[in-house]
């Protein structure tokens, strides 16, 4: 019986320990400082984790695929540099539409590499990684970049707007989850990027074109990226070269925490979702609790070792390895 009472707590914990460490964060945040359950904060943490959210959404797909997209925090901060640039050159109404026929080219970069010339996903993500964050020093001659004229432009809307009372970007976020958890859960493709993540070979024998299922991924992805972009310089009115530096590993952490295997096959928007509300609230908490900034760095390296320690935990049904 002892046995059988220490087997069901490994299970559990393989498959929901993300969830109760959770809850045992916002318990114990909440009894250190009573602020961090205010609904300003709680509203002020899913906002400034609302351009994150928007990037995760597009990397659960590729996730899912069975694929890496390491590239996705420099590709912001090229979109976020282009966007802003272009605002004076050419206007918003066309400078934001050029931005995304840019940041898409980049995507469908990575899926004709990855997709059509099956290249690994993490060697060349990451190659792009660098190769788009000197593109973006190119393009913008090492400057940072800042909109002109800042208290007459209506770009202000997508990052500092409301809509229904409620922030842009929370609404933006929400719209995009719906129709991407949608378009997941409920199309041929959907069901189509399930089969290629988690068996690509049998997926192609059934008559599945995997290169153009993983190229339409990346073009996704990128999408996600640039409307990060968007709004991310519509919030701030300009930017740093590196405003996305190092995005790509919380993105990452919290597509795994919501429960997508880096093996591919499995995951959901909606837990994506969850993921980065999770990775939000611990980090608002661990400021409210007087810890300094860059400890985030430290318990989001902890949180993605657990997450994949977890999720091998639960394909197994058990917290150890059999052969350890």
């Amino acid at each position: 019986m002892a046995n059988f009472t220490r087997k069901d707590i490994g299970v559990l914990l393989a498959r929901q320990g993300i969830l109760i460490a959770f809850v045992v964060f916002m318990i114990g945040f909440a009894l250190i400082n009573q602020r961090f359950v205010a609904p300003d904060n709680i509203l002020g943490v899913i906002r400034s984790s609302a351009i994150l959210g928007v990037i995760a959404l597009g990397v659960t797909f590729v996730v899912i695929g069975g694929n890496l997209d390491l590239s996705v925090g420099s590709m912001m901060s090229f979109s976020t540099i282009v966007v802003l640039d272009l605002h004076d050159r050419i206007g918003p109404v066309l400078g934001i539409p050029a931005m995304y026929a840019m940041t898409l080219a980049l995507g469908a970069f990575n899926g004709l590499l990855i997709g059509y010339l099956r290249l690994n996903s993490l060697i060349v993500t990451l190659g792009m990684l660098s190769a788009i964050y000197g593109l973006t020093l190119t393009y913008s001659g090492g400057k940072n970049m800042d909109i002109a004229d800042k208290e007459h432009t209506w770009f202000s809307v997508f990052g500092q707007g409301h809509i229904l009372g409620i922030p842009s970007p929370i609404v933006i976020f929400a719209g995009l989850a719906i129709v991407l958890a949608l378009l997941l859960a409920k199309t041929p493709f959907g069901r189509k990027v399930y089969a290629v993540g988690g068996n690509g070979v049998a997926a192609t024998f059934s008559g599945i074109p995997r290169a153009r299922i993983v190229f339409l991924t990346y073009l996704i992805s990128s999408f996600c990226v640039a409307t990060a972009g968007l709004i991310q310089a519509s919030r701030s009115l300009g930017s740093q070269n590196t405003v996305g530096q190092g995005m790509e590993l919380e993105v990452l952490a919290a597509v795994i925490l919501g429960g997508a295997s880096l093996l591919g096959g499995s995951g959901t928007v909606f837990k994506t979702v969850i993921g980065v509300l999770i990775l939000g609230f611990i980090q608002n908490g661990l400021l409210l609790a007087g810890l300094q900034f860059y400890v985030q760095y430290v318990v989001t390296w902890i949180i993605i070792i657990l997450a994949v320690w977890l999720d091998i935990a639960a394909k197994r049904g058990r917290l150890w390895s059999p052969i350890a």
